[in-house]
């Protein structure tokens, strides 16, 4: 009597017509078949290009759109964005503002592993404007007591920094994981707690490691700063 041979793994599933769609569009992005800037083919020429419906491609191009990939300009049709870092991860704020729990955990420690490695690289590269203005912020920050002129200035103060890093992917990412929604309630609880001496000490810190001019002290005292909110939030939710 033959035995079957024993099952192998199951199949992929291949997807809905529009994910086949969309993950068609953005490697035709991708191979180079279509450039940032350029108009999209009608979705008639579209859809006989893919061998889908009209309807599939008008799903998909829906989809990138909301992606960031994909721009409409009313009366003119479908174009490739620039595909800029920022549009394309500003998701990421919507994902940061809704996590609770272990999730938002998650988020701070990605944030920690960036916000330091950005710091390192902008004590290597920031200019003496940037630093004026990174400088500016702080001082802001301590000048005030009221939350939401801190926040303010907080979210400025990382901005900058971020942004003398030089790589704008980074700083995309890190403005996206920069939820006003979660930073407004530590602000407010530090303001509580009467913690907003040490936070200032921490964010003075980092000031004069990137005045210095020295990479591993500015990530040394960035990684510190956010490990400090990962500990107040690990307080907060109860956690060890």
């Amino acid at each position: 009597m033959n035995e079957s041979p024993p099952a192998g793994p199951s199949p992929a599933p291949k997807g809905t017509v529009t994910q086949r769609a969309i993950e068609r569009i953005k490697a035709m992005i991708g191979e180079g078949l279509l450039e940032p800037g350029q108009r999209l083919p009608t979705e008639r020429d579209l859809g006989v290009q893919l061998g889908i419906s009209r309807s599939s491609v008008r799903e998909a191009v829906r989809a990138l759109t909301v992606m960031g990939v994909l721009e409409a300009r009313h009366g003119s049709g479908i174009y490739v964005t620039q595909l800029q870092a920022g549009d394309l991860l500003e998701t990421f704020g919507v994902v940061a503002d809704l996590s609770r729990g272990p999730r938002l955990l998650e988020l701070l420690e990605v944030r920690r592993v960036l916000e330091s490695t950005a710091a390192a690289l902008a004590a290597a590269r920031i200019t003496p404007e940037r630093l004026e203005a990174v400088e500016g912020h702080l001082a802001a920050m301590n000048a005030t007591d009221d939350p939401d002129e801190i926040l303010a200035h907080d979210l400025a103060f990382h901005r900058e920094i971020a942004a003398a890093a030089g790589n704008d992917t980074m700083a995309a990412i890190l403005e996206g994981l920069s939820s006003r929604t979660f930073r407004t309630r530590v602000w407010r609880g530090y303001q509580e707690e009467g913690a907003y001496a040490r936070t200032r000490r921490e964010h003075a810190a980092i000031h004069r490691a990137l005045a210095a001019r020295d990479p591993e002290a500015a990530r040394a005292a960035a990684a510190a700063h956010v490990g400090e909110v990962e500990q107040w939030l690990r307080a907060q939710a109860g956690q060890p």
